[in-house]
């Protein structure tokens, strides 16, 4: 996991334990088989490519109605 990532990232969802837990569920889906949203190369990892979709915000966090 490359930290400028994470600094792309921490800018896009600001609460450290919602991108942790946002990265760690999406890491599990991708390896059980989910495909990537993003375009990859051979070098990035599963963290890496959980990463990229939030910056690209091809995923986001999900709360329920009138929680936030």
């Amino acid at each position: 996991m490359t930290s400028e990532l994470v600094d792309e990232a921490s800018k896009v969802i600001t609460e450290p334990p919602v991108l942790i837990n946002l990265v760690s569920r999406r890491v599990k889906q991708l390896n059980l088989g989910r495909a990537p949203l993003v375009q990859t190369d051979h070098r990035m990892g599963t963290a890496d490519i959980a990463l990229t979709e939030i910056i690209q915000e091809k995923i986001s966090p999900e709360f329920p109605e009138g929680s936030e």
